[in-house]
Order: structure tokens, then C-alpha cells, then sequence
């Protein structure tokens, strides 16, 4: 609830924006005791508010719906983000929020304003030719035992399309309280996914060979500690690792296998995906092996299959370099050679 004016309130009523604008910065810097790198934020955006109201001839509290939109727009022609302008527009109601507590202002002139929908991103994958060079690296500097543990999760990540939470959940064995393990002999792995919902994944052999070079040398690591021995992956004191630490170890791997992007576990899971669909044209499969509840976030990979066969028609069709160059077509017009699916390599 907010209280009757205190006399900074009836002084905030006769401010001019600048006033108005560092109370409010005041306020949650000090009230709200927001992060300082939020409060910058904060500030740049409120900064381009009363830039636009001024140029307007506006005052900030006489500011109305009309006008919040027509610089939404124009921030949109201007080529700022989707996701730019909502976060601009969070900073600004936000401070509409405040100069109602405040009584300064009978309506916030942001409310209902939404940021232009933003187009939903392309997953980064790896191609296929790139995924085996990172899968098939071999530091020969590592510890035998790091290297094989890095090795056995690249490929259960390439191989399986996990989850990083779901790779760090595997056990060993599996048990009643285990959230996931291996069969090597079935030549599948069972693990806990989104919503608590298991699922098995077939793992091909290269996983597997990956996983007995490393369940061989895990042993001089894990010793007699009980508690930590059901972990599949452990860090050399015996301790599950963490998502960071496959994060870290990952990228490391991924830049001295020679690879120009830094790779992270989930462009793993995308190029398995990816790759999968480009094989097969199975969209069911692929949903199925991902765990995706619903068949329209697997959707997502048809758009990024998509673009990998307009790379392919571009370099390989005569007639794709007049669209962009030579609008009259100076090759022959013949139908482009039948470009076989790539199946993966592990």
C-alpha cells in the first residue's frame, strides 16, 4: 500500500524529468537494490524515454499510449531487436509503475505495449564432417583417463542428442533411484528428461567403445568412495561433475580439435538432431529420440534442414549464383546432381 505524499513526493510532482528520472534510479538502486549493471540498463533506457518525449514536446508524466507506440515502432524500423525493444519497454513500465505509486501519473502509457514478435532462432549445429572431427580428437597431452572420460561424453552427447542434465545424471548401474545408466549390452541409455519423463536412446557403437575405454580407467579415479561411485562421469577426487565443468571441458576440447566455433552440449544435441533428420526425413523419430512433448519444437530442425539444402542447391546449381550475381543465367540450365543424405559418421 502506499501512503499519503511526504513532502519529496509533492517535490517529485513539481520536478522536471531529470528529477524524475534519477528519484527513480534512486529508488531501486537503493529500495530495490538492483544490480548495478541492471541499474545502467535502467538508465540508457530512460535516458531514450525522455529523449523521445522532449523531441515530442512532451512532458514524462503527460506521455500517452499513442506516443509509447509510435516509438516502438520506429525503433523497430530502425532495426532494433524484438527482443531489444521488450526489454527497453520492461524499463519503462517499470518506472510508470513507480510514478503511480507515487500518484504523478493516473495511467501507465506503457501498459498493453508489446514488443514486435520475435522470430524464433535457428539452433546452431555443427555439420557433420565438423561433429566427428571434435568426436574423433584425441589430446594426447590430457591425463589417459580425462581424455577418455572427454571422449566418452562428446560422443554420448553426439550420439545420443542428451540433455547436459540428463548426461550428468547417468549412473553406473542402474537401480531404483538411479535417474539414468547405460546398457551396454542392449546398446541403450535410459534417462530422466523434461517433466520427470524417461526414454530410451539407442547408442551406436563408437559410444559405446568410448564408454568401456573410459568405465576401464574410471576406477583409479572413483577408489573406495561409496558415495560418489554410482556416477557415470566423475572428476578425479571421486565427485559427479557438474554442467559447468562439462560446459568448460567441452569448449576446451572443441577449440584444440581445431573447430572455428566454440562448441557447448547443446549444439551437440542440436547436430544430432539435425543430422538424423537429414538422414532419415523422419520428424516423428526425431521428436521421439529428443523427447520433445510436442512435435512443433521439433519443427524447428525442418527449418535448419532447410537451410542446409539451400547451401547445398547454392554451391551446387548453376542457376543459384544469378540470383545473387548474373541475373541472366550464364550456364546451362540442367537440374542439379542428386546430393545423397549425409548420414553421420559416429
Amino acid at each position: 500500500m502506499t501512503g499519503p505524499l511526504s513532502r519529496t513526493d509533492v517535490a517529485l510532482g513539481q520536478a522536471d524529468d531529470a528529477a524524475l528520472v534519477q528519484a527513480y534510479l534512486a529508488h531501486v538502486r537503493v529500495e530495490k537494490r538492483l544490480a548495478e549493471r541492471t541499474v545502467v540498463l535502467y538508465t540508457g533506457d530512460l535516458e531514450k524515454l525522455a529523449h523521445q518525449a522532449a523531441a515530442a514536446g512532451v512532458a514524462l508524466r503527460r506521455v500517452q499510449n499513442a506516443h509509447i507506440r509510435r516509438w516502438v515502432a520506429q525503433m523497430h524500423s530502425g532495426g532494433r531487436s524484438a527482443r531489444g525493444i521488450a526489454l527497453i519497454l520492461s524499463g519503462w513500465r517499470g518506472f510508470y509503475v513507480w510514478l503511480g505509486r507515487q500518484g504523478l501519473v493516473e495511467h501507465n502509457p506503457v501498459q498493453d505495449v508489446r514488443a514486435p514478435k520475435a522470430g524464433k532462432p535457428l539452433p546452431k549445429a555443427l555439420g557433420v564432417d565438423e561433429s566427428v572431427q571434435l568426436a574423433s580428437h584425441v589430446e594426447a597431452a590430457d591425463d589417459p583417463a580425462l581424455e577418455a572420460r572427454d571422449a566418452c561424453i562428446t560422443e554420448l552427447l553426439y550420439g545420443c542428442g542428451l540433455r547436459i542434465g540428463e548426461l550428468v545424471g547417468l549412473d553406473v548401474v542402474a537401480s531404483a533411484s538411479a535417474r539414468g545408466w547405460i546398457d551396454a549390452q542392449a546398446g541403450e541409455a535410459h534417462v530422466l528428461g523434461k517433466g520427470s519423463k524417461r526414454r530410451s536412446v539407442p547408442v551406436g557403437r563408437a559410444a559405446l567403445a568410448a564408454l568401456a575405454r573410459w568405465l576401464e580407467l574410471r576406477t583409479a579415479w572413483v577408489g573406495h568412495k561409496i558415495d560418489a561411485s554410482a556416477a557415470l562421469f566423475v572428476g578425479a577426487g571421486g565427485q559427479r561433475l557438474t554442467p559447468q565443468h562439462i560446459r568448460v571441458r567441452l569448449r576446451r576440447r572443441s577449440l584444440l580439435a581445431g573447430l572455428a566455433t566454440p562448441v557447448h552440449p547443446h549444439m551437440l544435441r542440436h547436430s544430432f538432431a539435425s543430422h538424423v533428420l537429414q538422414s532419415s526425413g523422419d520428424l516423428r523419430a526425431v521428436q521421439e529420440l529428443l523427447g520433445h512433448a510436442s512435435i512443433s519444437t521439433t519443427q524447428v530442425y525442418t527449418r535448419l534442414d532447410f537451410q542446409h539444402l539451400a547451401q547445398v542447391y547454392d554451391a551446387a546449381h548453376p542457376r543459384a549464383q544469378a540470383r545473387a550475381g548474373d541475373a541472366g543465367g550464364n550456364g546451362p540450365a540442367r537440374p542439379p546432381a542428386a546430393v545423397p543424405a549425409r548420414k553421420p559418421g559416429r
